[in-house]
């Protein structure tokens, strides 16, 4: 093992023993996820943080026993954003004996997953990988380019916008609307489904911009600013993450830009510092969950994550995909890849936000989605800022259901 894969597992086990108080590992093999996203570079502090709620959803399933009386495991490899770098990390996880992997921050590096996912699988049928995707949304992955190993567990691009366009219908003071993202696939997925939707739904507005720059280069977004303010628009649209996120925010605070920011990622590490008061009441996004949201039963949940690793609970649908991978792991009686994807296929099970469901035909997930605003006086701020989001809407699960394309090809008996 070398000094790098021995601090990864020391990690993990850290995580499970601080949580538990018991040992990391029970008898028996655990069952290992490769959590392969940035641990170094821009975007290190976002994958990070995954990888430490990763550790915290499982620490929770082997605190309730574990499934199947196995141990769950997660170990992180730095794929740097990088989409060859994240084929090399997942071929490292491959010879380690990995059979279940997971990514999110880039839908570039998560099309290159799928593709070798499938191919190694094709070539080693007796020692499949099962590619679980919690953030990299990309509508092609779940539509043309779906694939039987490959599950989503958060809404994609278009089932987003979906809402958030639905949403912008009542804002009728808003006719002029700016559009920016960053230049790769999901970037691009963003802006043409603003395009298409806003033509449809609220054919009087006006995109008065519709640009994509280079993803996390730009270190100063005021010349972009600049152009939204020049161009008249009275609110901006982008699923912008990471630095790019908190950059673009700041550059609208520091140069008083106060129009709205519908976003998918405005509660993203880093952006609730940046934006401060001025974007209090402005910026908005569309989530599958936000820690005000009442009477849900996450509170402690919240408390014990921040008090463990003094960051925020953030990825709620990390917690559906560990409960959904237990639930689906019992079903079958098996942690073999192939049996828990076809356990998966159709499987509901009851969150505290309510029913969600993995749709058979394309691999994704079905869930309640939430519009909320940053806000001042809210039970659990963020970034120890003194503000969060607040509510606007719930959309309810079967609501947020989109068309697919999806021809899934599954393996032979």
């Amino acid at each position: 093992m070398t000094r790098i894969d021995r601090r990864q597992f020391v990690g993990s086990a850290l995580a499970a023993t601080a949580l538990t108080g018991m040992p990391a590992l029970a008898q028996g093999e655990p069952i290992r996820i490769a959590y392969i996203d940035p641990l170094s570079g821009p975007f290190a502090n976002v994958g990070d943080n995954g990888l430490k709620q990763f550790q915290f959803e499982a620490a929770r399933i082997n605190a309730s026993g574990g499934i199947n009386g196995r141990k769950m495991e997660v170990v992180g490899f730095d794929n740097k954003t990088n989409p060859k770098e994240a084929i090399v990390q997942l071929e490292k996880a491959i010879d380690q004996g990995f059979r279940f992997v997971s990514q999110g921050n880039g839908s570039s590096v998560a099309a290159a997953i799928i593709e070798a996912v499938e191919k190694h699988n094709e070539r080693n049928p007796n020692q499949s990988m099962l590619y679980l995707n919690y953030a990299a949304v990309d509508p092609a992955f779940t539509n043309d380019k779906c694939s039987f190993w490959h599950f989503r567990f958060d809404a994609d691009a278009d089932m987003k916008m979906a809402a958030m366009t639905d949403y912008l219908k009542g804002l009728t003071n808003i006719k002029k609307i700016y559009v920016i993202g960053q230049d790769y696939s999901f970037g691009k997925a963003v802006a043409d489904s603003a395009v298409a939707m806003l033509k449809v739904k609220r054919p009087d507005i006006e995109i008065v911009g519709n640009e994509l720059h280079p993803l996390g280069r730009v270190r100063d977004f005021v010349p972009y600013i600049t152009k939204m303010r020049a161009a008249g628009a009275q609110a901006v649209i982008t699923g912008n993450w990471g630095t790019d996120m908190t950059l673009l925010i700041k550059a609208a605070s520091d140069t008083g830009f106060n129009v709205p920011f519908l976003t998918y990622y405005g509660g993203g590490l880093g952006a609730p510092t940046a934006m401060g008061k001025s974007a209090v009441g402005l910026v908005k996004q569309i989530t599958e969950w936000h820690a005000n949201i009442e009477n849900i039963g996450m509170d402690q949940v919240v408390t014990d994550f921040k008090k463990l690793h003094n960051l925020d609970y953030y990825y709620f649908r990390v917690k559906v995909m560990f409960d959904m991978l237990a639930a689906a792991m019992k079903k079958a009686n098996s942690a073999d890849p192939k049996a828990v994807a076809l356990a998966l296929e159709g499987l509901e099970i009851e969150t505290p936000t309510g029913k969600a469901f993995m749709q058979k035909e394309n691999h994704q997930l079905i869930q309640p989605l939430y519009i909320s605003t940053f806000a001042e006086n809210v039970k659990f701020d963020l970034e120890n800022t003194g503000f969060g989001f607040k509510t606007d809407v719930k959309i309810e699960a079967q609501a947020t259901i989109t068309p697919t394309t999806c021809r899934m090809q599954r393996p032979a008996a």
